[in-house]
């Protein structure tokens, strides 16, 4: 199609991680497997967390939400990347671009606001447990639950609209695993100095604020359990929170460390890596922690072992 002198490309090019049919093989069975553990780790704390009634609590209704985002977020991007792997011609319509770009943007912004919600209950749990059943009802979590939702879908859709609206001639190699904003902005053949500014102020608000509140509860949160006399309530306190503070560690500290780098900005090679921690290994390492470091999950995890063992040997017999 032609506009005003410029040709619109119909569809993308992804260069992805490697041109060697022998490493893409390797990395399609890795990330494949990987894939496939994320699905069902993430399906597998949802179905528990409805089972077992115990688990009804604000947390865990935080924890379906952060399971379902994860597992979006991994199907959002890893599924083309596999068939890219195995594809000769890597391309990618204009369309499905966007669409990529919408939802990875989307989620990835959901996850880190709903995080912030996740530190507030813990703060809520650990400061002011008399009332917190009083305090997070479940009209507040609905609420907050809601506000991350749509917090991210708002940024993603501004963002989308605005990308996919400049003109990008014809150029059409996209040097990444997949359409990320900052590699489908440098294909537009015009100026895109403000889009990116923007891009960084709101990715930067979309981080730091988040950031910022997680920061303000753990403060709070570890002045209060230092001020607990019994070391077995410290201890019971600090596992209270334990889990939450190892996911925040690691998606809030590789976006971080990424962009506070002095005199430079990501490389491509950084930017592809950051994806694919942020849509393959956050994504399946979380569903691990919180079963690894909960007596709660684990309790409940037994509980469902034995239930199911008890009716296969009722089947059986």
């Amino acid at each position: 199609m032609v506009t005003d002198n410029q040709t619109w490309v119909s569809e993308f090019i992804l260069l992805g991680l490697s041109s060697d049919w022998d490493t893409q093989v390797s990395l399609f069975v890795l990330f494949l497997v990987m894939y496939v553990v994320t699905v069902l780790g993430n399906c597998l704390i949802v179905l528990l967390i409805r089972l077992d009634s115990r688990l009804h609590t604000p947390m865990y209704f935080f924890l379906t939400n952060l399971s379902l985002v994860d597992v979006s977020y991994a199907t959002s991007i890893v599924p083309q990347l596999l068939a890219h792997f195995l594809a000769e011609h890597k391309a990618i319509s204009f369309q499905s671009c966007a669409a990529q770009l919408f939802f990875s943007l989307a989620l990835g912004g959901i996850e880190f606001v709903l995080l912030a919600v996740m530190a507030y209950d813990r703060y809520v749990a650990v400061c002011d447990p008399l009332r917190y059943s009083a305090i997070m009802h479940a009209a507040l979590c609905a609420r907050l639950a809601v506000t991350s939702w749509v917090s991210g879908s708002i940024n993603s859709l501004m963002h989308t609209t605005i990308t996919f609206q400049l003109p990008m001639c014809a150029n059409k190699f996209i040097d990444h695993i997949s359409c990320e904003i900052l590699a489908v902005v440098r294909l537009a053949c015009v100026d895109t100095s403000s889009n990116e500014v923007t891009i960084m102020v709101s990715s930067i608000v979309l981080l730091m604020t988040p950031f910022c509140l997680v920061l303000l509860s753990y403060i709070q949160i570890i002045s209060t359990i230092l001020k607990i006399q019994s070391r077995e309530g410290r201890r019971k306190a600090f596992q209270t929170c334990g889990s939450h503070l190892t996911v925040v560690a690691l998606c809030y500290g590789v976006a971080i460390f990424t962009y506070i780098q002095p005199h430079s900005s990501p490389s491509v090679l950084q930017e592809k890596l950051i994806s694919l921690f942020y849509a393959i290994l956050t994504p399946m390492l979380n569903p691990m922690i919180y079963s690894l470091r909960n007596k709660e999950v684990k309790g409940a995890w037994k509980k469902l072992y034995w239930k199911f063992s008890g009716l296969t040997s009722k089947l059986a017999i």
